[in-house]
């Protein structure tokens, strides 16, 4: 389905599960970290190496069952994704720095540490390698370097001024939390949706995954009936 037309440049808990519902409400077929929970052809090992290796990556093929993507790893390759596909549009979610820090310490943080103790061949295992190098760069699974809050949110900060340096103006959108469909569907050229803006994947609702991978490390959390 490559090449990619969106690319999401924000980092996650910044509403990107809320956007990937969205866009496929639009019609787009979305990449997201879940993505690798619903997809068995996606490894995450291929995005670990095109994270190491970024001029051998195969852009193509990783994405090649999307046309859209947001959320990590996808944030990590914003430069070298929109050279590889010049005309895609990307959008940038953001929210204030001391909220993102609280979400992500109550939540993906959380999860980074419980995937590196599950079980061989549960999916949070396969995501383990990928996800502590990709996501924050390393920092997220690092506790003494997450520890230091205020060097994060910083780390934050300048992700968003680095988006905002690189992209072309006329092709980037910046998304606050929780903004809803006009802005979006404008910059898209998509007729406005009847339906509400989603809202997903909130903290209580990741909360809800880390406990249920806590009472059965051997289950895919996102599998289970009171998550859906």
């Amino acid at each position: 389905m490559a090449p990619l037309q969106v690319i999401g440049a924000g980092y996650g808990r910044t509403g990107t599960d809320s956007l990937r519902a969205a866009l496929n409400m639009l019609g787009y077929n979305t990449h997201h970290m879940k993505s690798f929970f619903e997809n068995p052809k996606l490894n995450p090992d291929d995005f670990y190496e095109a994270y190491k290796h970024r001029d051998q990556a195969d852009w193509d093929k990783l994405y090649e069952d999307y046309d859209a993507a947001v959320d990590w790893p996808t944030v990590s390759f914003y430069k070298e994704l929109l050279i590889r596909y010049p005309g895609a549009k990307v959008l940038l979610t953001v929210r204030s720095a001391e909220s993102w820090y609280k979400s992500v310490k109550n939540t993906i943080h959380k999860v980074s540490a419980i995937s590196r103790k599950a079980p061989a061949g549960n999916p949070m295992n396969r995501l383990s390698k990928m996800t502590s190098t990709v996501c924050l760069d390393g920092i997220l699974a690092d506790e003494e370097l997450f520890s230091d809050e205020e060097k994060v949110k910083q780390i934050f900060l300048d992700h968003i001024e680095d988006v905002k340096k690189n992209v072309p103006a006329e092709q980037l959108l910046i998304m606050e939390l929780g903004e809803g469909w006009t802005r979006l569907c404008n910059f898209l050229g998509k007729e406005i949706p009847t339906e509400p803006y989603p809202s997903s994947n909130s903290t209580e609702e990741f909360t809800k995954v880390v406990e249920a991978f806590e009472r059965d490390p051997n289950e895919n959390p996102f599998n289970k009936k009171e998550l859906k």
